[in-house]
């Protein structure tokens, strides 16, 4: 199982990684934002750097927590919660293989 849940996991980790990426990526000289006399001015631009800025705090957490498990399937952890110890469902972990607690902890 620890190879097939490695491949799994490291696919999901280049996923996050190209998307990082893609989200990162300078838009170009945006400078500061000018919000003009008109309503409406400027938030648009406003709003999408809000949603990158929050895109990109999850992608990072989700990729926290795939290197993590990857981590607990080298050492044989893989599959346990790292809080209390106790086997994490495999319902769970086929919804999110990259889960490193269980429910309870999470």
């Amino acid at each position: 199982m620890g190879t097939d849940i490695d491949d799994l996991l490291a696919q999901k980790e280049a996923e996050l990684e190209a998307d990082l990426a893609e989200v990162t990526k300078p838009i170009g000289e945006v400078g500061t934002i000018s919000f003009g006399k008109r309503i409406g001015e400027g938030t648009s631009m406003a709003v999408d750097r809000l949603t990158a800025v929050s895109t990109q705090e999850q992608l990072l957490a989700m990729l926290r927590d795939v290197r993590r498990a990857r981590e607990r399937v080298i050492d044989g952890t893989y599959g346990r919660c790292e809080v209390c110890g106790e086997p994490i469902p495999v319902g769970r972990l086929e919804a999110r293989p990259w889960a490193v607690k269980c429910i309870r902890h999470s």
